[in-house]
């Protein structure tokens, strides 16, 4: 009863095959392809952003300096 023999997965395929269709399921795969590509193009689209932000550290601010400047404007 541990392991699944072929006739376990053969009813489950006949099964999925009944619920989602033969065309449904070639359908839903492509949907997620284009769901893992848009994330990907989206997280490339991060980093480019990030490269183009800098920050300019001072040596000499402290962190209460740069709170009280916040505070005076």
């Amino acid at each position: 009863m541990g392991s699944f023999s072929i006739w376990h997965w053969m009813i489950v395929l006949v099964i999925v095959l009944l619920v989602f269709g033969r065309g449904k399921i070639p359908e839903l795969m492509g949907d997620m392809a284009k769901g893992i590509k848009s994330f990907k193009k989206g997280m490339a689209d991060d980093d480019t952003a990030e490269d183009k932000r800098t920050v300019e550290h001072r040596a000499d601010e402290t962190v209460s300096a740069v709170k009280e400047k916040a505070s005076k404007s």
